[in-house]
């Protein structure tokens, strides 16, 4: 699909908690609001508690703005997230089991390529969130499947992070 190559970026990250995802991703998120970046984010489960309590004591510019954005465990279509975000950078925080990120993934690429025209002059960054035990034996797959990769000091080339790997796939 030439829309992937050009216009959408997908990036990994790895987690051990629920406030650890949280602590990684606010710093980022807060980066992306000063960037004027429409954000979205489906998640198979509710971390609105977690982001809420780290907000209150973090001193952070964009606070009303985090706090606005959907942190509990809805999933929604893909059309209902993108559709009036038409010719903007948008940001897609995906989170749950291999399941749930696989099949939203598909369901991203799948609605892209039906509406491939509508598309052509925005930009998507979709940000899957692993959590590590669970992924753990398949790291080089999920890898395989990125552009980049999202940690505490935000976006990285893959092998910046991990320095022995050689893309084996190439990105869908």
């Amino acid at each position: 699909m030439s829309i992937q190559k050009n216009n959408i970026t997908k990036l990994c990250s790895f987690y051990v908690s629920d406030w650890h995802l949280v602590t990684m991703l606010l710093p980022y998120i807060n980066k992306k609001i000063n960037e004027e970046v429409e954000i979205a984010t489906v998640l198979e489960k509710d971390i609105q508690n977690n982001v809420k309590t780290l907000v209150e004591k973090l001193n952070l510019k964009n606070e009303r703005k985090i706090l606005e954005i959907n942190w509990k465990n809805k999933s929604k279509s893909i059309e209902s997230i993108i559709e009036d975000k038409i010719g903007k950078e948008i940001l897609i925080i995906v989170n749950g089991s291999k399941d749930f990120i696989k099949n939203y993934n598909d369901e991203i690429s799948n609605y892209l390529e039906l509406n491939i025209k509508k598309f052509e002059n925005t930009s998507i960054k979709i940000v899957n969130c692993y959590e590590i035990v669970e992924f753990n034996g398949s790291i080089v797959e999920i890898l395989d499947a990125h552009n980049k990769i999202l940690n505490t000091s935000g976006e990285k080339e893959i092998n910046e992070v991990f320095e022995d790997y050689n893309r084996k796939e190439k990105i869908s």
